[in-house]
């Protein structure tokens, strides 16, 4: 039997290889997608904590990141097999803001809300807070999806609400942070209308704030 630890232990060490051959196996094992999902994700931030404490580098994170995005690449089809059809349940931009590189934990909540029946329009990593709002309007999304990875960068967030704020339209969309270091009192602080925690919850708890 294959362990959830060895294909964490393959992503963190950035052996895509192996990591693929791992998921696969677990996979043929009867194994759920989410549960490989989630477990990747508490690795990730995991890494993300160790990058912004200096304590590994920014080729080693890349490498994981690479694990990871192949990884998920295969249990796309799985996940999508599984997930909800019909009219879109809202529309999402979601980007890493500006001077963060981490898009990991923003690929999955992606994925995650492609699947529940989202319409998502993905702006990438190091977006700057005034491109959020453009491609929000020219999208007539329902909501702003804004991730960060890193306390240094975590005032982006605060930013885009403020922007909001400034050009007279912070009603017209819900703010939605997420990033491991994140969290409700930060929430609370910069306005924002909800924090996810983790990305499985994304697609619910989106949903309940647009009243869905």
């Amino acid at each position: 039997m294959m362990s959830f630890k060895a294909l964490c232990q393959a992503v963190e060490s950035g052996n895509t290889s192996e990591a693929e051959d791992i998921t696969r196996i677990l996979l043929d094992e009867g194994k759920e997608p989410l549960e490989m999902i989630a477990v990747l994700t508490e690795t990730m931030n995991k890494l993300g904590e160790l990058f912004a404490r200096l304590e590994i580098f920014l080729p080693q994170l890349i490498l994981a990141g690479e694990a990871l995005k192949a990884v998920v690449d295969i249990l796309r089809p799985k996940i999508m097999e599984a997930g909800e059809q019909g009219a879109p349940k809202g529309k999402v931009v979601i980007g890493v803001v500006k001077g963060d590189l981490h898009e990991i934990g923003k690929n999955i909540v992606k994925l995650m809300l492609e699947t529940n029946g989202f319409e998502v329009k993905d702006l990438g990593y190091d977006v700057d807070s005034l491109t959020f709002i453009k491609e929000a309007e020219a999208m007539g999304a329902d909501i702003i999806g804004a991730s960060s990875l890193m306390t240094t960068t975590m005032p982006g967030q605060k930013e885009i609400i403020e922007l909001l704020k400034d050009k007279g339209i912070r009603d017209q969309f819900k703010v939605v942070i997420g990033g491991a270091p994140t969290g409700q009192e930060w929430a609370d602080q910069i306005g924002a209308d909800l924090w996810c925690e983790e990305a499985s919850s994304a697609p619910r708890m989106m949903a309940e704030l647009l009243g869905k």
